[in-house]
Order: structure tokens, then C-alpha cells, then sequence
């Protein structure tokens, strides 16, 4: 079905899901927004061997004094490898056309365009790491044993909510960006990041609960030098030469309403 930037968006409500203009449910189960900067990165979970990094998109409404943005791209480090998941730009959104690009240690991964098809990382991977299409185009689960899932979507942003929210979407940029749900297998309990600190033994979350609008600041904190550098002031990653000293922590297992089973809070409890 041809359409001019239409779409809905699921699997938006639960702990681990990073959607819209950015929208974070952290692992303490509260919602939170992080708006960033438009054409900018930051660090989303930074942990001894493992840092996401995000690139944002957005738009700038005179009105007001923040960008209107979106995570158009990551960047997942572990081990010494590095997988990249973004949305391309899109003007007419089609969701039977493929707008999802994933690369693995830079190579693009070019997988069949059907739900189920599948990529393997090889005997040179340190942790066995799978890509798999969730839907025939634009959705994928992304694994990497012992560490990680997951879920990422590409979707656009729609006139309704252009409307709604005075976005701004113009024929040429339908400002394609992605909907992920994150679970995490183990963290440390020094990890950190946008969505990384809220896994924390013990944080305690600094927005106010009761806004409309809950707020989470930190950009100095989290602004990395590009989407490739895991180099945010709250980095944590060392890679696969860490010490393994810090303390893990280890997340119950759920079973999780969207079909993603496993242990980490991705559900919530």
C-alpha cells in the first residue's frame, strides 16, 4: 500500500523501548523523554563491553526552543565488533519497501526480503551475533549472545501526527527513524547511558513523574564526537579487554506480550 508518510507504531509501551521523539522507558519502569539535538549522537548504553550509541534527526520549530527529533541510526559495540541499524531517508512512504540498512563490522548485511530470513555471524565472532527480519520489510531482531536483543523497526513520521504535534513533515522527508525495544542479558553495575543508568541497582530516576512532559537532561553527559566514537563523558566501554571486574547484574527472566522471551526487563514486573 503506497501512502504519503503513513504508518503506526507498536511495541512502544514497554520498560527498554526507545520510539518517537525519543520516548525511553527506562528498566525502573519509568517513561521519560530525551530530546538531544538534531544531526547529533549520543550514547544510549554504555557498559564495560557493551556501548549503543544513537544518531538523532529532527526537525526545528521556530516556537519553541528545542529540536523536534528522532533516532534515525545505532551503533552497537561489544567485543572488538560493531553493528550499525538505521532508517534511509524516505520521501513517499511504502511499508512493502525496505527503507532498513545493517552493516557488521562495516559490511552490509543484504538479507532477503522475508519475514524469517536470517544472517549468522561466523567463527571470527567473540559472541555469536544473528540478524533476523521480524516482517518482509523494515523490522529486524538483532542478538548477540549473553548480551543482548533487539527489536528495531523503521517507521515514518505520519501527517496525523505532523499535524497533531506542528512537525513540519514535507513531501521530500518523511523523516523515517526507528522504533526499538531493547533486552539487556547482563549489565554492570556501573553501566550508563540514556536508557543504560535506569538498569542501575539502586538509581533512582531524576525526572519529575508528575510532568506531563518528563524530561530527562544529561546532553553534555552523553554527546559522543560521532556516531562511531563510544567516547560520551559517561563511557564505560573498554571491549573485550576489560577486566570483568565490575559487579554484574543479572535480570530475571520474563516473558515478554510483544513475543520477545528471555531474560531482562522488557516487561514489566
Amino acid at each position: 500500500m503506497l501512502s504519503v508518510c503513513t504508518s503506526s507504531m507498536t511495541g512502544c509501551d514497554k520498560p527498554g523501548a526507545v520510539c518517537q521523539d525519543p520516548r525511553f522507558i527506562g528498566g525502573d519502569g519509568i517513561t521519560f523523554y530525551f530530546h538531544g539535538k538534531k544531526d547529533r549522537d549520543f550514547c544510549l548504553v554504555s557498559d564495560e563491553n557493551l556501548h549503543i550509541n544513537a544518531h538523532f534527526i529532527g526537525k526545528r520549530n521556530p516556537k519553541m526552543t528545542r529540536d523536534f527529533t528522532w533516532v534515525q541510526s545505532i551503533a552497537i559495540f561489544f567485543d572488538s565488533h560493531r553493528i550499525t541499524v538505521g532508517a534511509l531517508k524516505t520521501t513517499t512512504w511504502d511499508d512493502s519497501v525496505d527503507r532498513l540498512f545493517v552493516t557488521f563490522d562495516g559490511e552490509p548485511l543484504l538479507l532477503p526480503e522475508r519475514q524469517g530470513a536470517s544472517w549468522e555471524s561466523g567463527a571470527t565472532a567473540t559472541s555469536r551475533t544473528s540478524v533476523t527480519r521480524s516482517a518482509d520489510a523494515n523490522s529486524v531482531v538483532v542478538e548477540v549472545e549473553g548480551k543482548l536483543r533487539i527489536a528495531a523497526r523503521v517507521v515514518p513520521i505520519t501527517q496525523e501526527d505532523s499535524r497533531i504535534h506542528n512537525y513540519g513533515v514535507t513531501s521530500s522527508d518523511c523523516l523515517a527513524h526507528l522504533d526499538l525495544g531493547f533486552r539487556f542479558d547482563s549489565l554492570s553495575g556501573v553501566v550508563n547511558g540514556v536508557l543504560g543508568q535506569t538498569y542501575r541497582a539502586g538509581y533512582v530516576s531524576p525526572v519529575s513523574v508528575s510532568a506531563k512532559m518528563a524530561v530527562m537532561g544529561g546532553e553534555r553527559e552523553f554527546e559522543t564526537s560521532s556516531l562511531y566514537a563510544p567516547d560520551c563523558k559517561a563511557a564505560r566501554f573498554v571491549g573485550s579487554g576489560g577486566s570483568g571486574a565490575a559487579e554484574r547484574v543479572f535480570l530475571p527472566s520474563l516473558k515478554c506480550e510483544s513475543g520477545i522471551e528471555g531474560r531482562g526487563v522488557v516487561c514489566k514486573r
